[in-house]
């Protein structure tokens, strides 16, 4: 399953919107330097969805705003 993500780093607060079904806005504290805004989202859908963070993966957008992750089975 692809989920499609808007990340907006370095924000006051850590927080996961549910725009749709697949569909999620993150925003992250962490600043977009060295892949730390990806790990600071990675580790807050995780956290979201209630699943383990090695059962998702980032397929698109390393270094873009919007990002799609698969969930793994």
């Amino acid at each position: 399953m692809y989920l499609k993500t808007k990340v907006h780093p370095n924000s006051k607060k850590d927080e996961v919107v549910k725009k749709a079904e697949d569909s999620f806005e993150i925003f992250v504290r962490a600043k977009p330097v060295e892949g730390k805004a990806n790990d600071a989202a990675l580790d807050l859908l995780s956290e979201h969805l209630k699943v383990p963070r090695s059962k998702l993966r980032l397929v698109r957008g390393a270094t873009s705003r919007n990002k799609i992750f698969e969930m793994l089975d």
